[in-house]
């Protein structure tokens, strides 16, 4: 791994006021994140995360203790309500996921309003209704006894309608109008670094 290094200030600058942006989120009364159990599923929904600029946690399965403490103490900080959107398998453990989580960061934001939604998969309604593919439940797993009917990936789900899913809660959040607003902002800004890049470095 290797940090950014530039040839001179003025490349630097320039290559800052390319790629920059302006928080979404910064005057917004909410935080927003996108929660995931698979990893292999981060590409699919990434595109819409990083077009809203919300964070997506990846779990890989049961998050860590050190995972969840540090997510809450990031909701702590952000001093907002916090409405996060969970997407999983639903068979046994799929389904204890969610609840561990929503628990453990509770107990690690104390003084923040959190509302957690399952937005997939969320049990047999939303099977019918996509009509997904179905495996029969691990008996293996020991949760397995207080779990009815067959199991379902996430990935069952195809990727298209996951990223609707994703896109469509987040943008409940925030208006059009804020959004030109904020991307005007931007602009103005990229503008001025990109015009402010030769003077700076010539001084």
């Amino acid at each position: 791994r290797k940090q950014p290094s530039y040839s001179n200030l003025e490349e630097m600058l320039t290559i800052t006021a390319k790629c920059y942006r302006r928080s979404l989120w910064l005057d917004m009364g909410v935080n927003v994140e996108i929660w995931l159990e698979k990893d292999a599923l981060s590409g699919v929904l990434f595109d819409v995360t990083e077009e809203w600029d919300v964070p997506l946690m990846v779990t890989r399965g049961y998050p860590s203790l050190t995972f969840l403490y540090e997510a809450g103490q990031g909701l702590e900080r952000c001093g907002k309500p916090a409405y996060i959107y969970y997407f999983g398998d639903y068979d046994p453990s799929g389904v204890d996921i969610p609840r561990v989580t929503e628990r453990e960061l509770r107990k690690f934001a104390p003084n923040t309003e959190i509302n957690f939604e399952i937005l997939a998969v969320t049990g047999e309604e939303q099977i019918k209704e996509f009509n997904l593919i179905t495996r029969p439940t691990k008996k293996s797993d020991t949760r397995s006894k207080s779990f009815k009917g067959e199991s379902v990936e996430v990935d069952a789900i195809p990727s298209k309608i996951l990223r609707t899913m994703a896109d469509q809660v987040i943008s409940n959040h925030i208006s059009d109008e804020e959004i030109f607003r904020i991307k005007d902002i931007e602009q103005l800004e990229r503008e001025t670094l990109m015009q402010l890049a030769p003077y700076i470095a010539g001084n």
